[in-house]
């Protein structure tokens, strides 16, 4: 009977201490020199920074993290919204996030700005600003504006995550978010197999002083009219424009709609509002009318289940919310690379 080999597995780490022996100094000049700290001369310097080299070694991170008393103060500038909209989930992952990495002294908060009013914006950005945080994580509203607070950012040289719509010729640490023009062209697809030979839609929007509240929503429409008029040219496509918050002016437009066009049975919202469309078709019995929205809001699941919603576009907004923050705490707490499309 053979007799059992036991083996020992030991940790191929690289320690301080073997990188001393090997450079024959102590392994506080090493720490210095990996801390680039002064009090080492440049010959000890070269010769430790060879060695580390050969051996390949790689600080540990997170103890020198935990080990530090400095705190990181993050903000996260959101639109305003009601509790169990789309962005209370993204709340959600940011404190989750928060309190993952908390023994790392971390900290966020949320400042609201109204979606539908640029100046806001601008003024909570320019708040911000004069917080210098170590860290932001904002929505694109408009462009204008939102290269312009990016652009302060980078000259602050404080890293900063896009949530939710991505804007080129600008440097964000990440993003995190939909292809909102892929999307919107792949939403067309879904609503052309529902209407199936209705070649009317209609396009619901919600509107305040002619703004519609966010890129993504614009640009998921880019990609939807893209879709209709490469496959579907002979497509008609209405419009509806509805107010943010006015749910009574918005069953008399939508009455009034239905009575001059009952020839249109299919239509699309780009927002995370579809439960205001379903809901109402719920109320009035209208059960042939085919419509797709984004989001998996809890009133829009309840349309989606009670049939007055067919499709529901989802995105994973806790996810998004918990990595802008990851992103963050990789970056200047790790110092780990970060992946910047997400």
């Amino acid at each position: 009977m053979k007799k059992d080999k036991n083996r020992l597995i030991e940790s191929k780490r690289v320690r301080i201490k073997d990188i001393a022996r090997l450079a024959n100094v102590s392994t506080g000049t090493v720490d210095r020199v990996i801390h680039n700290r002064d009090g080492v001369s440049e010959k000890s310097k070269q010769k430790v920074k060879e060695i580390i080299k050969i051996l390949g070694y790689q600080p540990n991170m997170y103890a020198s993290a935990l080990a530090s008393n400095k705190k990181y103060n993050f903000i996260c500038l959101l639109p305003l919204h009601k509790k169990g909209e789309y962005w209370t989930d993204i709340e959600k992952g940011i404190q989750n996030a928060i309190d993952y990495y908390v023994d790392f002294n971390v900290s966020a908060k949320i400042i609201y700005y109204d979606q539908y009013q640029y100046e806001s914006f601008v003024t909570q950005y320019k708040k911000i600003l004069k917080e210098k945080p170590d860290g932001v994580v904002f929505t694109p509203t408009a462009p204008k504006h939102s290269i312009a607070f990016a652009q302060e950012l980078e000259k602050l040289s404080i890293p900063y995550v896009y949530l939710d719509f991505n804007i080129e010729k600008t440097n964000p640490l990440a993003f995190y978010g939909q292809d909102s023009s892929q999307s919107g062209f792949f939403a067309g697809k879904m609503l052309m197999l529902l209407a199936q030979k209705n070649k009317e839609v209609v396009i619901f929007r919600h509107i305040n002083k002619g703004i519609v509240g966010s890129n993504q929503q614009e640009n998921r429409e880019i990609g939807f009219r893209k879709y209709i008029k490469e496959y579907h040219p002979d497509c008609i496509i209405h419009e509806l424009n509805l107010f943010t918050d006015e749910e009574l002016k918005n069953v008399g437009l939508l009455n009034d709609f239905l009575k001059k066009n009952p020839q249109v049975l299919t239509g699309i919202i780009f927002n995370s509002k579809a439960y205001q469309i379903g809901e109402y078709l719920y109320e009035i019995n209208k059960s042939n009318f085919n419509f797709i929205g984004y989001d998996l809001l809890e009133r829009n699941v309840i349309c989606l289940k009670n049939g007055t919603v067919d499709f529901l576009i989802a995105q994973q907004p806790k996810h998004q919310g918990y990595n802008s923050i990851e992103a963050l705490c990789s970056f200047l707490i790790l110092k780990k690379e970060v992946t910047p499309i997400n």
